[in-house]
C-alpha cells in the first residue's frame, strides 16, 4: 500500500466510525450541510439554515470560508489541520473551560458553540463565536504502552460559561482560516432540580476513540497499529486510554448520534431535563436521587463501579432508570488521574489481558442484568424488525401496535436478551414488551428483548435492548411514531404527567 493511499484511509476517519453503529453520527447540521434530509412524508427537513455560512461575508468578524472548496473541510489525524479537547467533559454556568488546539499550519481559527436541541428542526443553535485567534502546531501527542496523550497541550482558548446559558450538550466546532473544521462536545451541567437528569456517555465515548486514526500511533480499548500500518485487534489494544486528546476523525466520538437523537426528540415535547456525563456520575458531582428518572440516551458499555453503586442506589430511593439502547454496563472500569494530576482523565479496562479480577460485570458474579432486567446477548448484523409483545401494556398504549407486529429496523447494531440462568433483579412486576427473532454473523438464530420492571420501591426500569430506539424517535429516515409514542408514555408515568 502506497503512502498515500494509507493517508486516504486514515484521514477519513472511517475506521474508529464504522464499529457496530448502523446509524453513523446522525443528522449534524454543521457536519453535513450539504446533504439534504427528509421527513417521513418526503418533506426536506431544515436541520441547519444560516445565512452566514451561505455568505461568510454577512457575518462581522467571521473568518471567511475558503472559497471554491465546496465549503469546510472535515480536518483529519494525518494532517492534524485542526484538531482539539476539551479540559472537562462538563461544566457548570459560571466556570470556565479550556480548549486545548493544534492547528497546522499556523493560522488564525475561530470557535463556534452550538446548543444540540430541537430549535424548529434546526438540530442545533449557535449560542457564541470565538474572537479570532492564534493557532499553533502543538507538541506531537505522547505514548506510553498504548496509551496516548495530549495533556502537555498549551491552552488555546478559556471559554467563561455565562451563568444565564441553558445546561444541555453542546459543540464547539472549530474552523482554520483556510477552511477545515473540527468538533469537541462537552456538557453544561447545574444543581437545579428537574424530573429528568440525562447521562452523556462520555467514557464509552473515549473507550472507542483511535485518535489519532494515522496509521502509527492512535489506540483505543478495541484497536491499535503495528508498525506497518496494520490495524490491530482487541489483544493488541490499549489497556488505558486518555480524556486529554482530540476524537478521532472529525473530532465527534462514535455513538454520539444517539444521544443526540433522543435530546433534540425530548426538547421538542418540553421534558424537564438535566444534563450531565457519566464522569459526573462516577465522581459524584450529580445527586441522581434529586430526579424522576435518570435516562441514559447512547451507547453506554463501559462503567466503573462507583457509576453502578449511585445508580442502583438511586433505584432502591425510587428514581427511575432508562435504558435507550443495548450492551449497556457490560465492561467494568477504572478512572484514574492524568500525568499533571487532573482526576478522572485516564480509562483502564484491562479487559482479559493481564493479571487481576476479569472486567466483564457478569465474570465478577455482577451481571448487568441484576439491573437492567435483560442483558447484552451479541451483535446484529443486519437489521431486523422488532416485534411487539404484550401490546395491551400501558407503555404501547396509543401506538397502535397490535401483538406480534413487526416495527421494521428497530432491532439494529447490538442486542440484548432475557437470561433465564442470570438472576434477575427485586421487583414488584416484570414483562417483556419485545421478543424478536434475528440471526447472528455465523447464522445463528439469536433474539431480542425489551425489558421493564418496577423496583420494590416504586421506581421503573425499563431496557429497550437495541441500539435502534433512540434513532427511531428524531432521526431521518429511521423515525417510527410508535416509538415515540411508546418512549412517551413511558417517560410521562416516570414525570408524573397527566
Amino acid at each position: 500500500m502506497s503512502g498515500a493511499d494509507q493517508i486516504r484511509r486514515w484521514e477519513s476517519g472511517a475506521l474508529a466510525h464504522a464499529v457496530n453503529d448502523p446509524f453513523g453520527q446522525g443528522p449534524l447540521p454543521w457536519f453535513r450541510g450539504s446533504e439534504l434530509y427528509f421527513d417521513d412524508t418526503g418533506h426536506v427537513v431544515p436541520w441547519y439554515v444560516d445565512p452566514a455560512l451561505a455568505d461568510p461575508e454577512l457575518a462581522p468578524g467571521r473568518i471567511p470560508r475558503a472559497r471554491g472548496n465546496g465549503g469546510p473541510r472535515t480536518a483529519d489525524d494525518v494532517h492534524r489541520q485542526i484538531k482539539g479537547f476539551a479540559s472537562t467533559g462538563a461544566v457548570a454556568p459560571g466556570e470556565a473551560i479550556d480548549f486545548h488546539i493544534t492547528v497546522d499550519p499556523p493560522q488564525q481559527f475561530s470557535v463556534d458553540v452550538y446548543r444540540i436541541g430541537h430549535y424548529g428542526g434546526d438540530g442545533a443553535s449557535k449560542i457564541t463565536t470565538s474572537p479570532r485567534l492564534s493557532g499553533i502546531v502543538q507538541p506531537a501527542p505522547l505514548t506510553a504502552d498504548r496509551t496516548v496523550s495530549c495533556h502537555h497541550w498549551w491552552l488555546s482558548w478559556r471559554l467563561q460559561v455565562p451563568s444565564y446559558w441553558s445546561v444541555g450538550a453542546y459543540v464547539a466546532v472549530l474552523t482554520t482560516a483556510d477552511g477545515y473544521r473540527s468538533h469537541i462536545p462537552f456538557t453544561v451541567r447545574d444543581d437545579h432540580p428537574a424530573d429528568l437528569l440525562l447521562l452523556l456517555p462520555d467514557i464509552t465515548w473515549q473507550a472507542y476513540n483511535l485518535y489519532p486514526e494515522d496509521g502509527r500511533t492512535g489506540a483505543s480499548l478495541y484497536h491499535a497499529w503495528d508498525e506497518e500500518g496494520r490495524l490491530l485487534g482487541e489483544r493488541d489494544a490499549a489497556t488505558t486510554v486518555s480524556f486529554d486528546r482530540p476524537y478521532a476523525g472529525a473530532g465527534l466520538p462514535l455513538h454520539v448520534g444517539h444521544a443526540y437523537d433522543f435530546v433534540r426528540w425530548a426538547e421538542r415535547y418540553g421534558y424537564d431535563i438535566a444534563y450531565a456525563d457519566t464522569r459526573d456520575l462516577h465522581a459524584g458531582r450529580v445527586d441522581p436521587t434529586r430526579y424522576r428518572g435518570l435516562v441514559f440516551p447512547g451507547h453506554d458499555e463501559y462503567w466503573s463501579a462507583p457509576m453502578r453503586r449511585t445508580v442502583e442506589r438511586a433505584r432502591d430511593h425510587g428514581t427511575s432508570l432508562v435504558f435507550l439502547s443495548a450492551n449497556t454496563m457490560y465492561w467494568q472500569v477504572e478512572l484514574g488521574p492524568s500525568p499533571s494530576g487532573v482526576d478522572d482523565r485516564l480509562l483502564t479496562c484491562r479487559k482479559r489481558r493481564g493479571p487481576g479480577r476479569p472486567s466483564l460485570w457478569r465474570e465478577v458474579d455482577r451481571p448487568e442484568q441484576q439491573l437492567l432486567g435483560i442483558q447484552y446477548a451479541g451483535r446484529v448484523p443486519e437489521p431486523a424488525p422488532l416485534i411487539v409483545r404484550n401490546a395491551t401494556h400501558w407503555l404501547w398504549e396509543s401506538t397502535g401496535a397490535a401483538e406480534n407486529d413487526e416495527l421494521p429496523g428497530l432491532v439494529a447494531g447490538e442486542a440484548d436478551r432475557y437470561f433465564p440462568r442470570t438472576q434477575l433483579p427485586e421487583h414488584q412486576d416484570r414483562i417483556l414488551l419485545a421478543h424478536s427473532p434475528y440471526r447472528d454473523g455465523e447464522g445463528a438464530k439469536r433474539h431480542q428483548e425489551t425489558s421493564l420492571y418496577r423496583a420494590p420501591s416504586g421506581a421503573l426500569v425499563f431496557a429497550s435492548g437495541t441500539f435502534a430506539w433512540s434513532p427511531a424517535l428524531d432521526r431521518p429516515g429511521h423515525i417510527d411514531e410508535r416509538v415515540q409514542r411508546a418512549t412517551s408514555n413511558l417517560l410521562d408515568r416516570i414525570c408524573k404527567r397527566d
